[in-house]
């Protein structure tokens, strides 16, 4: 089984809402959508008009507005607020934090949109905000946690896979340090999930830098001593981090070898083109004109038959989402014909 899909909303989507995502990316050919959990805020207010109903429950009264509820906050013994999570009813006097999303607008929407994606057998998954700090253990750090959180719970009522995101600066600690305060944050927001009966998977994806933590060994590190955390192969990224190029079906096949053992079914990759910019540093670029070639790629998932879903995470996103798909199928034929 391959599946191709790609990191964000269509370029080509006329409609910015993430039905127009889902459905678009699907009438492209596509099986795959990792959506963008951007430019997100939470917002706290009175719950007076939502008393007697569980945040999951909750409908925006008109279009323009947003009723996903994230946390509610209750007046314990001491007269001061405290979280509670959303799996209890509202109740007077409680204040709810309110997810502002240019998305989707209601837990009723996200499961919809769910039952829409798996009729159409368009796997999802939900990417966090792309800064991440989870190191500092200040209030950004705190907030790169209520991210983790909250693009759970989103995922969750989607039915996605998994939620993806990044491990963050190292700041002002060693490496070795760095992963151990980050280690320690992603336990504490995987216990947070576990109170709220949420088991999501978290993917960690590979750094493109190198004062950023996310080498292949430590998302693989990281996997190991957490269940359910999982490392994900960005190509681009790794190759821009080491400074190497992969120039072989070998090659590939050698680095999905080191994550083979945490996908015993399908493994979950990113992909897009590399060139160096005029100031000599790494960027993205569409396939076409990058130097990391896709059929190298195409031929170790082939030649090793590994079930794999790729995202493109290029410039052209779509365009080349389907480029690779091409190209593999491509493959498929010569392999048959030559059988023939």
């Amino acid at each position: 089984m391959f599946r191709f899909g790609i990191s964000g909303i269509p370029l080509s989507s006329k409609g910015r809402m993430l039905r127009d995502a889902i459905e678009d990316t699907y009438q492209m050919g596509l099986n795959a959508l990792e959506i963008p959990f951007f430019k997100v805020n939470v917002q706290e207010m009175d719950a007076i008009e939502d008393v007697g109903l569980y945040p999951r429950e909750v409908i925006p009264t008109n279009k323009d507005e947003s009723k996903i509820i994230v946390d509610i906050l209750r007046v314990d013994e001491k007269g001061d607020y405290r979280s509670i999570g959303i799996n209890h009813k509202i109740e007077e006097n409680d204040i709810v934090r309110v997810l502002q999303w240019n998305l989707a607008r209601s837990y009723g929407e996200l499961r919809d949109l769910g039952k829409v994606a798996k009729e159409l057998d368009l796997l999802l998954t939900v990417h966090s905000p792309n800064y991440m700090d989870l190191t500092s253990n200040d209030d950004f750090t705190s907030k790169c946690l209520d991210y983790l959180l909250w693009s759970s719970l989103i995922a969750k009522e989607l039915d996605a896979k998994m939620v993806v995101t990044n491990l963050g600066l190292y700041g002002n600690f060693d490496p070795p340090k760095a992963m151990k305060r980050i280690t320690d944050n992603v336990k504490k927001i995987k216990d947070r999930l576990k109170r709220q009966g949420i088991e999501m998977s978290i993917g960690f994806e590979t750094s493109g830098k190198r004062q950023v933590a996310g080498s292949i060994e430590e998302v693989i590190d990281i996997s190991n001593k957490i269940e359910n955390v999982f490392p994900i192969i960005n190509f681009p990224k790794l190759v821009a981090r080491t400074g190497g190029m992969i120039n072989s079906a070998e090659d590939f096949n050698k680095i999905i070898e080191k994550v083979l053992k945490f996908y015993p079914e399908h493994i979950y990759m990113q992909f897009a083109g590399l060139e160096y910019s005029p100031e000599n540093v790494m960027r993205l670029a569409p396939i076409k004109k990058g130097d990391l070639r896709f059929e190298y790629l195409a031929e170790a998932i082939l030649e090793h038959e590994y079930n794999s879903t790729i995202i493109s995470v290029s410039p052209l996103l779509e365009h080349d989402a389907q480029y690779m798909r091409v190209m593999l199928e491509r493959l498929i034929e010569k392999k048959l014909e030559k059988k023939d």
